[in-house]
């Protein structure tokens, strides 16, 4: 167990995805985005098996990341931020996303 204010050390925040790339030298499909969390953030790249999502349905598209864990090293990229998601039932990784247009860099409270 975990209390409130570990928690809130996880800076949790919406960003949108200005930019999606293939990601080819990575394990598992994958694809390479580059996320816009506003000016206090900036842009930020994030590593996402998310290959169930077409790049013409991420890009533009808001999504939820913790963005203050260390970079980590995917194969030749560096990732920044861990978007986050959920496994279906087959396995492909669902996005968390806002379900109303909301201003990006919000923090998740």
């Amino acid at each position: 167990m975990i209390d409130f204010d570990d928690f809130m050390k996880v800076d949790i925040r919406v960003g949108r995805v200005a930019r999606v790339e293939d990601f080819p030298e990575a394990r598992q499909p994958a694809w390479k985005l580059f996320i816009d969390f506003g000016p206090e953030i900036g842009e930020k790249r994030s590593s996402a098996q998310i290959k169930n999502y077409s790049e013409e349905e991420l890009e533009g598209s808001l999504v939820v990341a913790v963005v203050n864990f260390p970079p980590r090293q995917i194969g030749p990229f560096m990732s920044e931020v861990l978007t986050l998601g959920v496994p279906d039932e087959d396995g492909n990784v669902i996005l968390l996303r806002p379900t109303a247009d909301v201003p990006v860099g919000g923090r998740m409270f």
